[in-house]
């Protein structure tokens, strides 16, 4: 069986493939085609319990199907970094809390910059460099 963290590691290196892609592409990719800004109506989406399990299972519904969830978590983790909360990327907070810490190694050993980035759900600080 395969840990939690080497999950959570593998997720970080699948995003590796964004690390160049602006921050305003992959606002646009994630606005225009996720799930969650077109088939779901925002306030009526069912909160996160605090019960882990639980709040897996609903992040895993809530984002089925949906063709931008790795651009999705990496918007969210270059926004909100460990400060995530909610659902993105088809994760809830906790996992993707961990997923945070392995992917700012990752972009820290590669010698790439963690930006803040405008999100669509958030009022922007925008192009802020942390």
């Amino acid at each position: 069986m395969v840990s939690r963290d080497a999950l959570h590691a593998e997720l970080a290196a699948r995003l590796d493939r964004f690390a160049d892609v602006p921050d305003a592409v992959l606002c646009a990719v994630v606005t225009r085609d996720g799930l969650c800004f077109w088939v779901f109506d925002r306030a009526e989406m069912p909160e996160l319990s605090g019960e882990p399990e639980r709040d897996r299972a609903l992040a895993a519904w809530l984002c089925a199907g949906c063709p931008v969830l790795d651009a999705c978590l990496e918007l969210e983790l270059r926004t909100a970094g460990a400060e995530s909360v909610g659902v993105w990327g088809g994760l809830a907070e906790d996992d993707r809390r961990a997923v945070h810490r392995a992917w700012a190694v990752r972009r820290a050993a590669g010698g790439r910059r963690v930006w803040k980035v405008r999100h669509p759900n958030r009022r922007p600080r925008g192009g802020e460099w942390e």
